[in-house]
């Protein structure tokens, strides 16, 4: 609900105080008119501080001005001409008012809006409702930057107020002199004759009183003045540690928050400049009220008077360099992290940036960072202030960066481009922890100093886990662990406790997040994937994915133990998809042409009532990154069909949708969609001809058991290469048509290796200028 809506609902004093807000300067008649441009206006963007913000704000006077002559102008009848005549003259009253000091008119509308935003927030004893988290989050920035206006004004009243008593002061000690010389008068009328003496001394002595109970009394006024003063910056630093608890515990952390969930696939963690510039605005008033209280202290150095005011000074000084320390440390942030799952050998980039840098001058002596990995254990003794001597559990090169200053952005950062995880040392597992459950984290350090050496700062931040690996085979395991450290990580944890049990509707909203940003697909998971999955993590078949929600997770069920029946995880099985997903399939499942998460009962259970032809694409139960066809074809020997199912190495030889237009047969993609209005756009083109004389092989998906019977194949034809099974599936020894050879294409890594595919290709070749006959063998079903 907009603000002046609500402040017109007002009542009594509350109303009294808000009308106090208008007069000359702002008419109240302006507000009511142009409430809504008002209220949709960015007064808070504007800095006061900066000459350079000016154009801005003759902006929105000229806006201001044109809005006004524009209701003016649209004013009719009898009722409209005095109401147009009064709006016309605040036009130019308000032009020539803030025509050369168009700030003003800025600063005055914050004024009046940050009032009537307290006084509604006071009469509804609650913050204003809201409708959606986005005006929630609009509704509390809004609130810091009134915050901010606040702490503005009451640092610019101590201003004038330590003025006002500099002033006081100054004047006591000129009439203190005063009495000084009067003392000294009266030392020199002994040397004159008594009538004299008894002429002057009168006078002198009624002065004298006089001035030494002026002086009395000031000094009462001087220590009065001290002490209010004193008090308006205590609670002008109970508000600004108020202010930089919401935005470094609050605000930050939350970013820090998005940052980690990032590392699972969620949204972007957004940019810094806006936390940065609140963390600015803090650093600057926080040096201001410094200042003014070090001015203070000096103000009393130069005339002690007995009283509590050094105490309190010194308090107060205590307490804004606890406050300044707490700002710079925790603006120490990473703002790119490490990559969480880290292979020794292989470099990495991160970044560290310093909020404040920029404001407090750092770049002036550009500071060192320094990088060192530690264990969790090592962590955790860093965080409770135990010395670990310099220990580190192993060598990163490149580890050193100079901070550098960005005039144009205002940032202060470390950029670490070729760091290199030399080497790694590992502690002593627990139990059945493997390398791929031990955490590491990445220790940014530096020290510097602000104004003149007066202050020097030792600032540290940890990194994100990182699980350090040896060998691309780990890297599945590896992500398991970030996955689950990310997932459920609380906020202002040891080093780096997670739970080692979640709600299964938990690490659903998990997996959805990590399998959206891996297949880079906006089709996540749907309650009926969920279930499937639920159905196979817990091994039941209970067919309500509500009945599940509240089931708890182990770490052990996710990616410790294996599946019943299986030698793979459930993680294992689940990342082996999104693999397959994602190198060889995203196109096909953002079509929806790919069923996916159903078992082989399902499937037949879904093509029962389908015509013959029907297929449907799902992941195999039995091997990990595997996809199979399931298929309705009513003859005498079965109803359903199974092919044995397809791996990553076998897309990177023919793909999905080439496969699936040699089967002929098959013609329905489940419910009912045509095969070739769903894949003939992915089909890989026939090449024409060559022009030497060689005649192109090819090769083409059959399955024995639905080839056509149309004679001896060597009269002509098309060459056919039937289904090779993916390793580790059947019987692999007598299904290929030519020796197995399980690194022939794929290195170590799972790669697709073109240099030896083309051996395989020449023999293919060799293999297709064979007899037909040689080359049909019996296909088994999976």
């Amino acid at each position: 609900m907009a603000v002046w809506i609500q402040a017109q609902q007002l009542q009594g004093d509350a109303l009294r105080q808000m009308q106090a807000l208008y007069g000359q300067h702002f008419p109240i008649e302006v507000r009511h008119y142009l409430s809504q441009w008002i209220e949709s206006q960015s007064w808070d963007s504007i800095d006061m501080d900066n000459p350079q913000e000016g154009t801005k704000a003759t902006q929105l006077l000229e806006g201001l001005i044109q809005e006004l002559q524009k209701k003016a102008d649209h004013q009719v009848g009898e009722d409209g001409f005095l109401l147009k005549i009064k709006l016309g003259h605040y036009a130019t009253q308000l032009q020539n008012m803030y025509e050369r000091c168009p700030m003003e008119l800025v600063r005055c509308i914050r004024h009046i809006l940050y009032h009537e935003q307290r006084l509604v927030r006071e009469a509804t004893d609650s913050p204003s409702q809201v409708s959606s988290p986005a005006d929630a989050l609009s509704q509390k920035h809004l609130q810091i930057n009134q915050t901010f206006e606040e702490l503005r004004l009451v640092t610019q009243d101590t201003e004038n107020q330590l003025k006002k008593l500099q002033q006081t002061q100054e004047f006591f000690i000129i009439q203190y002199q005063e009495s000084l010389r009067l003392q000294a008068q009266f030392t020199q009328l002994s040397q004159l004759s008594p009538q004299e003496r008894m002429t002057r001394e009168p006078t002198l002595q009624q002065k004298k009183a006089s001035l030494e109970a002026w002086l009395h009394r000031e000094a009462q006024t001087l220590q009065q003045y001290r002490v209010e003063l004193a008090e308006k910056h205590q609670q002008t630093l109970a508000l600004l540690r108020k202010q930089q608890t919401i935005i470094l515990d609050d605000e930050l952390i939350q970013w820090k928050r998005r940052q980690q969930l990032a590392g699972n696939g969620g949204p972007p963690e957004g940019p810094l400049d806006g936390l940065q510039a609140w963390c600015e605005k803090l650093a600057e008033i926080i040096c201001q009220n410094r200042q003014q209280v070090r001015r203070a202290e000096h103000l009393c150095q130069q005339l002690p008077i007995p009283g509590p005011i050094e105490e309190m000074l010194a308090e107060l000084n205590s307490t804004i360099t606890d406050i300044i320390s707490a700002l710079v440390t925790s603006t120490f942030i990473i703002e790119k992290q490490p990559p969480q799952v880290l292979k020794t050998q292989t470099k990495f980039a991160a970044t560290v940036r310093l909020l404040v840098g920029g404001k407090l001058n750092v770049h002036m002596n550009p500071p060192q960072v320094k990088a060192t990995i530690i264990s969790e254990q090592q962590a955790k003794a860093l965080l409770k202030n135990e010395s670990t001597r310099n220990e580190s559990s192993g060598d990163i090169l490149n580890n050193c960066c100079v901070m550098e200053y960005h005039q144009a952005t205002g940032t202060l950062s470390a950029h670490f481009r070729n760091m290199s995880l030399k080497r790694i040392k590992r502690s002593d597992r627990r139990g059945a922890e493997s390398v791929t459950e031990e955490k590491f984290t990445i220790l940014f350090e530096s020290q510097f100093s602000v104004g003149g050496n007066e202050l020097v700062f030792q600032v540290k931040t940890l990194s994100l886990p990182v699980v350090v690996i040896v060998h691309g085979s780990q890297d599945n395991n590896a992500t398991a662990t970030v996955l689950w450290d990310n997932a459920f990580a609380e906020p202002g944890r040891v080093p780096f406790a997670v739970p080692d049990k979640v709600m299964w509707s938990q690490l659903c909203e998990a997996l959805n997040m990590k399998f959206k940003a891996e297949v880079q697909s906006s089709r996540g998971l749907t309650k009926d994937n969920l279930l499937f999955l639920a159905q196979k993590l817990f091994n039941s078949s209970i067919n309500h994915l509500e009945e599940y929600n509240n089931m708890p997770v182990s770490w052990a069920q996710f990616n410790r133990e294996n599946l019943p029946g299986r030698n793979y995880t459930f993680w294992q099985w689940f990342d082996g998809v999104m693999e397959v997903l994602k190198k060889h399939l995203k196109p096909h499942w953002n079509d929806g042409a790919i069923l996916g998460f159903v078992n082989k009962q399902q499937a037949h259970d879904l093509l029962i009532n389908k015509p013959d032809g029907t297929f449907l694409l799902r992941f195999s139960d039995s091997e990990i990154g595997g996809i199979t066809i399931a298929w309705k074809f009513d003859n005498a020997e079965r109803m359903f069909w199974n092919l044995m199912p397809f791996t990553t190495r076998d897309f990177s030889i023919r793909s999905l949708a080439d496969r699936l237009g040699d089967l002929a047969y098959l013609q329905f993609v489940y419910p009912e969609r045509p095969k070739e209005e769903v894949f003939s756009k992915y089909y890989t083109p026939v090449l024409a001809k060559a022009v030497d004389g060689y005649v192109k092989p090819q090769i083409k998906q059959v399955v024995p058991e639905f080839l056509p019977t149309t004679g001896d194949s060597s009269s002509g034809g098309t060459s056919y290469m039937d289904q090779s099974p993916s390793p580790g599936v059947g019987s692999s020894s007598h299904y290929n048509i030519y020796p197995q050879n399980h690194d022939s294409v794929l290195d170590a890594e799972g790669e697709f290796n073109l240099d030896d595919s083309m051996d395989v290709a020449r023999h293919v070749e060799e293999l297709l200028r064979r007899p037909m006959e040689s080359q049909w063998i019996s296909h088994t079903q999976s």
